[in-house]
């Protein structure tokens, strides 16, 4: 017989492992911290010039941020805020290594969901965020998922659940209910509209008076922010239902949406949701306030059945809530009915060699077409060893394997990234500007 004490004492023996885990990962201080990068990874990898040309180019131009020099002088690293000095101040062939942004436009807003767990959503949102800050593009990532798995790895821990997705619904229902309450009322008919009240158990948190910063927080990597989630968080979805009892007029699956309407259009350029495995609350404000959905599938038969259940069920939630709300959607910038500037489906766990995955993949092509990303991500040693330290290909020394091994992982992201943002930049154009 095992009751909730029995739970909670195998909870205990857990969290003692995962503090042996951040202390063989994490600094000394128990915080994660970026690495350097190599003037090999910074000219071939990042820049993508000739290593020679970034060394001469260093040593005529000494205001050019130098790194740190290893004590036989044969190799320099360099911080992110560094290569990103370098990527403003230089030019070559005359062309600029600034990554390429939209005039006038906010953030490109990408969901990364499926209902299967371990479909690699979470990797591929890490990745996809670090691939992006190397790019020199600014990001924010948004873990709508309780299990917290990418808020770990981005090394946040001590989270509050009133800084998460939740505080952030809860927040937009005191502020929707208080904007609804002091609309006109309905003067031509002469029938007043009832005022919907919120009990002091939400109104007492204090979620409505929090900014939108608030919620912000920063990681390791300095163009990297997050809203971060933590397992207390996973009671978000039993709150809703009852805030949608509280006031039934309440658009909750903009709740995201109508924050991020308040973050300035100049501060990202690229937001990632990283959504949980279910069709609920969260996941419906990741879905409604995105631009581009992302689909992570492995290579297998069950992971194609649960995606194509996945895409049927998505598309009933939302046909519903157009219907629901048709012609009386009250306040923020998206509409009804939501519409994806385009929809990609990403196969992860790759195995070239394997038969059975290369039949999938071809599979997936032949129903979804090219909506089907190119380039799968693969499954290397390199990738399941950033998995159980909580690191991206991107994080990993490279010291600490073959060079070779980390350069296969790391390629096979790379790919996947460049098709990425050729993704992101053709639904940047289309992307209203901001008045």
């Amino acid at each position: 017989m095992f009751d909730h004490q029995d739970l909670a004492a195998l909870q205990a023996q857990s969290l003692k492992m995962q503090g042996y885990i951040r202390r063989q990962t994490f600094s000394p201080e128990h915080e994660k911290t970026l690495r350097r990068f190599s003037s090999w990874e910074v000219a071939e990898l990042i820049f993508r010039i000739n290593q020679s040309t970034f060394r001469g180019r260093l040593a005529a131009e000494p205001d050019l941020p130098g790194g740190e020099v290893e004590e036989d002088g044969r190799q320099r690293w360099f911080s992110l805020t560094e290569i990103n000095e370098l990527r403003r101040k230089l030019k070559v062939n005359r062309a600029s290594l600034l990554p390429p942004r939209p005039a006038g436009k906010r953030a490109v807003r990408v969901a990364i969901s499926n209902f299967k767990g371990g479909a690699g959503k979470s990797t591929v949102a890490l990745h996809m965020a670090h691939a992006a800050a190397l790019d020199g593009y600014r990001v924010l990532v948004v873990d709508f998922d309780p299990q917290a798995t990418l808020t770990h790895s981005m090394g946040l821990h001590d989270v509050s659940e009133e800084h998460t997705v939740w505080g952030i619904i809860a927040r937009d229902l005191v502020r929707e209910t208080d904007r609804m309450n002091a609309a006109p009322r309905a003067a031509e008919s002469g029938t007043a509209l009832p005022q919907r009240r919120l009990p002091a158990s939400v109104r007492d948190l204090g979620l409505g008076d929090l900014r939108v910063a608030d919620f912000v927080k920063p990681t390791a990597w300095p163009t990297i922010d997050i809203v971060p989630s933590c397992a207390n968080a996973a009671f978000v979805e039993f709150a809703s239902a009852q805030y949608r009892h509280l006031n039934p007029d309440w658009s909750f699956f903009a709740a995201v949406s109508r924050w991020l309407d308040g973050l300035a259009a100049e501060t990202y350029d690229l937001i990632l949701f990283d959504c949980p495995p279910a069709i609920g609350y969260q996941s419906m404000n990741a879905v409604f306030a995105a631009d581009v959905l992302y689909i992570p599938s492995g290579p297998g038969y069950w992971e194609y059945d649960s995606t194509t259940s996945f895409i049927g069920q998505l598309s009933e939630a939302l046909a519903d809530l157009s219907a629901g709300f048709d012609g009386t959607f009250p306040a923020g910038k998206m509409r009804l009915p939501k519409a994806f500037l385009d929809i990609r489906f990403l196969m992860t766990r790759f195995e070239p060699g394997n038969e059975l995955h290369r039949a999938m993949l071809e599979a997936f092509r032949k129903v979804f077409g090219d909506t089907v990303c190119n380039e799968p991500i693969e499954m290397t040693r390199a990738v399941e060893q950033s998995g159980r330290f909580l690191s991206s290909v991107y994080e990993i020394d490279y010291r600490t394997m073959t060079r070779e091994t980390w350069r296969r992982a790391r390629a096979s992201f790379d790919r996947a990234y460049e098709e990425f943002r050729a993704c992101v930049l053709k639904a940047w154009a289309q992307v209203e500007d901001e008045a």
